[in-house]
């Protein structure tokens, strides 16, 4: 499954220190493909194509499945305390630009840190 969500983002209507889907916010684009189905969660490969403060997980929130582990945008407690999280589930696995100084392209990668491969481990296994 792949999908588009275009909704601009601006600044929370309530909160100051939050981000949302407003009409009055900023062009926002993010494309996201399935990597894995869970009962509890997914794990999707996301590309951004605008980046606004928190976009990915303002989006995701907005379609009602918030970043595991991301309280301020509405994610269960109880799932990121039960899979040992003390932050949201965000990781660039891989990280690509244009390099300014000579347009190159250049790209990173890095492995899930322990704590997420840990989740993820918990996860496969009670989906089994």
């Amino acid at each position: 499954m792949s999908g588009t969500i275009d909704a601009p983002i601006g600044r929370h209507p309530n909160h100051d220190y939050k981000w949302a889907v407003t009409a009055e916010g900023k062009p926002s684009v993010t494309h996201y493909d399935l990597i894995e189905a869970f009962r509890a969660a997914s794990l999707l490969d996301i590309k951004l194509e605008t980046g606004r403060t928190h976009q990915i997980r303002v989006h995701m929130s907005a379609h009602r499945h918030p970043c595991v582990g991301d309280l301020t945008y509405g994610a269960d407690p109880t799932m990121g305390k039960r899979l040992g999280l003390t932050r949201q589930w965000l990781h660039a696995v891989r990280l690509g630009f244009e390099h300014p100084s000579d347009g190159q392209w250049v790209e990173f990668r890095s492995e899930y840190p322990a704590d997420l491969q840990k989740a993820l481990d918990v996860i496969r296994a009670e989906s089994e």
